[in-house]
């Protein structure tokens, strides 16, 4: 069964294997340097399905420091700086998304250049590239490809209810001011901050799956 991808994490974060909601805050300096600030929230009550199941291989993302570490290692001019996990508390764990009992994971990341930020968000460089013009830089990140990262109907209506209150969230923080742009133009959807020296969208994990069309994000500065 096909699985919907989202690059934000170290290994592809598949909505088949857990329900979350992730955010990532990249900070890019003007010499290519910069660092990730990643939280992902894990739904204890998906988890506690698949262990009933028997897979006790849930949830299919890095949760430890040390899982972290060993991916780390594989990706040169990368390094952790900063890790936590802790269960979330309250009616949505002091965020703006997931729920109370959700494992919530926040990491911190250094890149020395360009390349180490690529290798992290596509390992397989097919997803997010960087072209640099004469007086432009633009990063792409394919996140949904409708011709692989497909679903079919009673799936989809399944994960959409189970996702219900999760979200994905992008910013960019650039050396000079920004605009970002989502492909097609049909996804409205999502929440924009499209100019400015931090940019940034949005968007439900269900309206996520559901894009038919895929979900492309281009940041020009």
């Amino acid at each position: 069964m096909k699985k919907i991808v989202v690059y934000l994490c170290l290994v592809s974060l598949a909505l088949m294997n857990s329900c979350l909601g992730a955010s990532a805050d990249i900070v890019i300096r003007g010499d290519g340097s910069g660092k990730i600030t990643l939280e992902y929230r894990v739904s204890q009550m998906l988890e506690s399905m698949g262990r009933l199941d028997g897979n006790k291989r849930w949830p299919a993302i890095p949760v430890g420091k040390a899982d972290f570490e060993r991916s780390l290692a594989r990706i040169p001019g990368l390094r952790l700086s900063s890790f936590s996990s802790k269960e979330a508390g309250g009616a949505s764990g002091g965020n703006r998304f997931g729920r109370s009992g959700d494992l919530v994971t926040r990491v911190t990341l250094e890149f020395k250049d360009t390349a180490a930020l690529l290798a992290f968000l596509d390992s397989t460089g097919s997803h997010a590239s960087l072209v640099q013009g004469p007086s432009s830089t633009t990063l792409r990140l394919v996140l949904l490809d409708p011709s692989t990262d497909t679903l079919d109907a009673d799936l989809l209506s399944l994960l959409r209810e189970i996702s219900a209150g999760y979200e994905m969230s992008l910013s960019f923080s650039t050396p000079k001011n920004a605009v970002l742009s989502l492909l097609p133009p049909s996804v409205t959807a999502a929440r924009i901050v499209p100019q400015g020296r931090k940019v940034s969208f949005a968007i439900g994990m269900g309206d996520l799956i559901g894009l038919e069309d895929g979900l492309i994000v281009e940041v020009t500065w």
